[in-house]
């Protein structure tokens, strides 16, 4: 399984605007959580799931979230590739993230606010969670 898009999108009349995604199916969900982040230079990276998977979709603002699959979940190498995607609260759309993958996240917009849903208990998540030092990967402050 590779990460995703699932592209929404809204509909706007007098009495405001709906917006949705239609292809997202939460059957598979259990918990959300959202993070706020009101400054743009705070960096949540790296946390990592064998198992766990992931959808995030933005709801103020807008998100930088990288992307990377561990060689090794102890002790990986400090050259993988990572994927990077852009979310914002403008366009909706949810990322979807199997389980094999680590993410970073940043904001890139004051005030930026997401919601994030899983498809493990938290107590499940908890035996599958592995973090990593926020400098891997990724320069954060370019």
């Amino acid at each position: 399984m590779y990460p995703q898009i699932i592209d929404g999108g809204s509909h706007s009349d007098s009495r405001g605007t709906l917006w949705f995604v239609n292809d997202f199916h939460i059957d598979e969900v259990k918990r959300f959580y959202i993070i706020e982040h009101s400054d743009p230079f705070v960096v949540r990276a790296w946390q990592g799931h064998k198992r766990e998977q992931k959808w995030f979709y933005v709801l103020a603002g807008s998100f930088k979230i990288v992307l990377t699959r561990p060689d090794n979940w102890d002790q990986p190498s400090p050259a993988l590739d990572v994927m990077e995607y852009t979310l914002s609260s403008e366009e909706s759309r949810v990322l979807y993230v199997p389980g094999g993958y680590a993410n970073g996240l940043k904001a890139t917009a004051a005030n930026s606010k997401m919601i994030v849903f899983s498809d493990f208990t938290l107590e499940q998540s908890g035996n599958d969670n592995y973090k990593f030092d926020e400098n891997m990967w990724f320069d954060w402050h370019k």
